[in-house]
């Protein structure tokens, strides 16, 4: 059974370097130095004539995942756009005040997506009570429908620590290994906050797929 590597990108050339690099599937973003944000309707045009499946972040604002009335709106609009762009699925987040998943809101969301792929990205993150957020009558009602997905700070170094802790069959990964350099005057002027940016690195994608190959489960017969 193979192992699924999403690779999370918020570029042109990011999404260049996953895909060369052999990503199974794409979570498009901006904004990653900020846990990502929603992508601009150009970027999600480039990704739909990558051949890769691809999520798009739908995520108004930096900051919590308490939305108004406005931002929800505005996330429906967003989706709308996944959707003409040609995209494979959304990935999406709404919290309660304290931290619980927003039932509602996130029903109301999903429910606009319907035909495409979903993910319930950090937000559940914040949520007090885990395994009361994950339903257990919920799991086993979907069956291999859900996938849990380890993500976030998992690189070539520690991937194969995780799947042997975990047994999960999907990895999420940003691989931004390399880096770019930022005018000086940029960061004088406070149009960036360091001389240099984290990009993905296509060598760091295709080592984390070469370690993961290793724990692919064959074919029977």
């Amino acid at each position: 059974m193979k192992i699924q590597l999403e690779i999370c990108v918020d570029t042109p050339d990011g999404l260049a370097a996953a895909i060369k690099g052999g990503a199974d599937r794409i979570e498009l973003c901006s904004a990653l130095s900020i846990g990502g944000l929603t992508p601009s309707p150009g970027l999600m045009r480039i990704a739909a004539r990558a051949g890769v499946p691809t999520y798009a972040m739908i995520r108004p604002r930096e900051g919590d995942f308490v939305f108004s009335p406005g931002e929800l709106d505005q996330m429906r609009r967003d989706i709308d756009a996944v959707r003409a762009a040609g995209l494979a699925g959304v990935v999406l987040g709404a919290s309660e005040p304290r931290g619980k998943l927003d039932a509602e809101a996130l029903f109301h969301l999903r429910s606009h997506a319907e035909g495409m792929g979903a993910t319930l990205h950090r937000a559940f993150d914040l949520v007090p009570e885990p395994f009361e957020a994950l339903d257990a009558e919920l799991v086993q009602r979907a069956g291999e429908r859900l996938a849990i997905m380890p993500g976030s700070g998992v690189r070539p170094e520690n991937v194969a620590h995780i799947l042997d802790r975990t047994g999960a069959r999907e990895i999420h990964a940003s691989c931004r290994t390399g880096s770019q350099t930022v005018a000086p005057e940029a960061v004088a002027l406070g149009f960036a906050n360091t001389p240099r940016i984290d990009v993905t690195a296509e060598e760091s994608v295709a080592k984390m797929v070469e370690i993961l190959r290793v724990f692919e489960i064959p074919p029977a017969g």
